[in-house]
């Protein structure tokens, strides 16, 4: 669907590389905005272990289109060798924030 507003999650290993990566997309006008959260504590399988890590939820408000454009500049900034990189479709919202996150990230 044309213009369909899609939340792209990742983790960032800190706050820092979080709100580096926030400011890229909207400068870049990939998202409207950048949830940044609190720090959580991940535990997952890697390479046959248990992990845990502390890491910085990100949530990226941006159209459908612009899909592969904001997984290559997460991609580009992650220092994980496999990066979360989820894109969960908007069902429904507030009719005028979804024109708002199409209006922002228009193709320049």
């Amino acid at each position: 669907m044309a213009g369909a507003a899609i939340l792209i999650l990742t983790q960032m290993p800190d706050r820092a590389s979080a709100q580096s990566l926030a400011r890229a997309l909207v400068e870049a006008r990939l998202a409207a905005c950048v949830s940044i959260g609190a720090p959580v504590e991940s535990l997952y399988h890697w390479r046959g272990e248990i992990e845990t890590a502390q890491e910085v939820p990100v949530a990226v408000k941006t159209r459908a289109e612009r899909y592969a454009e904001v997984e290559a500049a997460i991609r580009a900034r992650h220092p994980y060798e496999l990066p979360e990189i989820l894109a969960v479709p908007v069902v429904h919202g507030l009719a005028p924030y979804l024109d708002w996150i199409a209006g922002e990230t228009a193709s320049v």
